[in-house]
């Protein structure tokens, strides 16, 4: 993990998570705390169900609150969908956009996800941006040219390290328990790394990279250590604070 960047730790509930579940999130903001807190940034994206209450309830703790996906207009006649401008309105922090849950079951194009991703910006929201590729494209050796077309494609031109985190995602690694060799994910973040520098200059430079895809209290602290990896995108093991603040302690090893 490169230390001069302030890293980050996002949660992604996905379709989980009701107001029982509401405890665990105080749980989480409680355990989100000095001295740690103040060296790492720390996220959790429940369903837009939960948004307003979530926010409420982390008013006095340092754990930001954010949704999964935003509509790329402001607001009219799109049923079903959310604005960057709502989540904004009940305090969302950040917003995931092009997930590849998203990209797949709703066939949503690297276009789609740049004009959301500008949403999130004009609507003061931190948009993270994820990317990867499938196994297919991972087994006939497309990895880096999949990292780049949706980096090309995805990421707005305005972006800065402000406003803006790309996080990758193997899909073969989501919800399957395997992760990619430490070999592996170097490569891909520091391919990213350098096409962010291409396009973006210092911004690039300084723009978080996250890794996520199966991430768990017992293989963040090895993913921590790789370079160029600057927090994780956390999902499954986001759900309980048992396992997010497992997750969360693993960062402690990079300040020691």
């Amino acid at each position: 993990m490169t230390k001069t960047i302030r890293p980050l730790l996002a949660g992604n509930w996905k379709m989980n998570g009701t107001r029982a579940s509401l405890d665990q999130i105080k749980a989480i903001a409680d355990g989100v705390k000095a001295p740690l807190s103040e060296k790492i940034d720390t996220l959790l994206c429940p369903p837009a169900t939960l948004l307003y209450v979530a926010t409420a309830l982390c008013d006095d703790s340092p754990l930001a609150i954010g949704a999964q996906d935003c509509h790329q207009q402001v607001s009219g006649a799109y049923t079903g969908d959310i604005s960057a401008e709502m989540i904004a309105d009940c305090f969302g922090t950040h917003v995931i956009v092009g997930h590849s849950e998203r990209r797949r079951n709703h066939a949503e194009s690297d276009m789609l996800v740049r004009a959301k991703a500008q949403a999130a910006h004009d609507a003061g929201l931190i948009a993270i941006i994820c990317i990867g590729e499938t196994a297919y494209e991972r087994n006939s050796g497309q990895t880096l040219d999949v990292l780049k077309r949706e980096l090309i494609g995805s990421v707005p031109d305005g972006a800065t390290a402000a406003t803006t985190v790309i996080a990758y995602e193997p899909v073969w690694a989501i919800g399957t328990g395997v992760v990619p060799t430490s070999e592996d994910v170097e490569e891909a973040h520091a391919f990213m790394r350098a096409e962010l520098i291409e396009r973006f200059g210092k911004e690039g430079a300084n723009m978080r990279i996250l890794y996520g895809g199966s991430v768990s209290g017992a293989n963040a602290r090895s993913l921590l250590d790789i370079p160029h990896v600057n927090g994780v995108l956390v999902g499954g093991q986001s759900l309980k604070a048992v396992d997010f603040l497992a997750i969360y302690a693993a960062f402690e090893r990079q300040f020691a």
